[in-house]
């Protein structure tokens, strides 16, 4: 039997390597009960042919859905249950990534001229997995909308159990969407078959990690890059993945990313040809952006230029806290040619959003 995850949490609290927080403890009781559920289950069972058996759901809950706000630890405490989750039959995955790559098989299961494509897909993903958990689920697309709810239908009738962290209460994801009527029985299903727990915890880690640190990282250079990859380091432990985000039919690449925090250069996502779409889609995925590289800029970086006060813009409507690198401070990033006034704006929000507040009223996943 495996240990108990509140043991687990404990000894890391004794380590210093968390923080006490009776909020994410008690959200633990749920995911343990859960892991003894798929233990008891995975024992083999008497019998000539239980070996050939297909393992069924555990009684009770068929997973659990964790939301709350920004930084409070959701996404670690998936990450533990998962971790010891006594099944090889698991995965882990990025919800947005998740639907990128159904909305891709779809289209190819289309192409063979299926009556119904979400049926294979389903039976493919399902195929020797006994366990998904997804980090951050939100649904911001009318095409994602229109298939989620028959597909974990599917996947619920061939006994994945599913863990999933959220910024939001079921009843408020794809609120406002276009045909939401239509994604209700989605909200039911979820409602029915996953049990819903709010982690109330009162603490926003990551901006803890930042009090009193700087964000804002001048001039470019071995001292700059270090500081900042000590702080990525920290937020993540480590962990990163990459994070392709589909706008209009194009991918934004992340090239770092990890529980809603993003690592890109600053010719990653200026020295490309993006728009405000695509920032904005950034500012859907991630609640922090550490950007490294920030050049100076004249008229010959005009391009550049303009994309970089878009991205600034959305970042800072959109509450995403920013750590960067750059060549100058802010005020002398951009003195020379067309956009050098308009300029002064960005500038005043780059300097607004070094503030050891910046982002704490933003709801989001963490």
């Amino acid at each position: 039997m495996g240990q108990h995850l509140q043991a687990i949490y404990d000894t890391r609290v004794s380590e210093g390597l968390l923080r006490p927080d009776p909020a994410q403890r008690a959200a633990l009781v749920r995911l343990e009960a859960l892991r003894e559920r798929l233990e008891a289950q995975a024992r083999p069972k008497p019998g000539l042919f239980a070996r050939f058996r297909k393992p069924e759901p555990p009684e009770g809950p068929q997973g659990i859905y964790l939301w709350g706000g920004v930084g409070r630890g959701k996404s670690m405490l998936m990450d533990l249950f998962y971790h010891h989750a006594p099944t090889v039959e698991k995965r882990r995955v990025h919800f947005h990534a998740f639907m990128q790559e159904v909305q891709a098989a779809l289209h190819e299961a289309r192409k063979t001229g299926v009556e119904d494509a979400i049926k294979p897909v389903a039976a493919d993903i399902a195929k020797g997995l006994r366990l998904l958990c997804f980090d951050e689920m939100q649904i911001t697309d009318i095409a994602d909308a229109m298939i989620v709810g028959r597909l974990f239908e599917k996947l619920f009738a061939a006994g994945v159990v599913i863990v999933t962290t959220s910024n939001r209460h079921p009843q408020d994801l794809y609120k406002d969407g276009l045909n939401r009527a239509l994604f209700l029985p989605f909200i039911k299903l979820l409602q029915d078959r996953l049990e819903v727990d709010q982690l109330e915890a009162m603490t926003d880690y990551r901006q803890d990690r930042l009090a009193g640190s700087p964000v804002y990282f001048s001039p470019l250079g071995a001292q700059a890059t270090a500081a900042i990859d000590e702080i990525w380091r920290d937020l993540t432990g480590g962990r990163e993945e990459e994070l392709c985000l589909e706008v209009k039919g194009r991918q934004v690449r992340l090239p770092r990313y990890w529980a809603g925090m993003a690592r890109a250069s600053f010719w990653d996502l200026c020295g490309q040809p993006l728009g405000p779409a695509d920032y904005l889609a950034l500012v859907g995925a991630a609640k922090l952006l550490v950007l490294d590289g920030i050049p100076r800029l004249d008229a010959t970086k005009f391009n550049e230029a303009k994309r970089f006060v878009t991205l600034v813009d959305a970042l800072y409507e959109g509450h995403v806290r920013l750590i960067c690198s750059a060549q100058d401070l802010p005020e002398r990033l951009y003195q020379e040619g067309s956009g050098s006034f308009e300029f002064e704006r960005t500038a005043s929000r780059l300097r607004e959003m070094q503030g050891a507040d910046w982002g704490k009223g933003r709801d989001g996943a963490g």
